[in-house]
């Protein structure tokens, strides 16, 4: 279970982290003069969502974190994070694929295999199920 903990501990705080990271780039984007982070010219639509995702990354995150402070009682928030891992490594390999995304090189593939092993970890790792007539 200690391994769980730490996958769920680090991921969770590192999706804070990035989720922040995101939503501050969105508001320095707002600020006067502000411009989106390079290499991405993607507007303000854009940048939108970006904030919109570093919001959902920080509660992602934050359920992550609280996974690791109870495994047992947060078997699925792992388990639904291991879909989400495949899903995000699916839509890289199909970019990967199209080609449209040649300028980032290797980092989509790289991507892809990190979520992939993320996911297995989290669901090889994942405690066992607690009998709810002994909690």
């Amino acid at each position: 279970m200690l391994g769980y903990r730490i996958v769920c501990g680090l991921l969770g705080g590192l999706f804070v982290l990035v989720g922040l990271g995101a939503l501050a780039s969105f508001l320095g984007y707002q600020a006067p003069g502000g411009a989106p982070p390079e290499p991405f010219e993607i507007g303000p639509h854009g940048m939108y969502f970006v904030a919109f995702t570093g919001c959902a990354l920080i509660g992602w995150g934050g359920a992550l974190v609280g996974a690791a402070r109870r495994p047992a009682h947060s078997r699925t928030i792992g388990t639904v994070s291991a879909f989400a891992l495949v899903l995000m490594a699916v839509y890289r390999m199909v970019a990967w694929l199209v080609g449209d995304y040649a300028a980032l090189g290797d980092l989509l593939r790289v991507e892809a295999g990190l979520f992939l092993v993320l996911a297995l970890a989290l669901v090889w790792l994942r405690p066992p199920a607690i009998d709810v007539g002994t909690v």
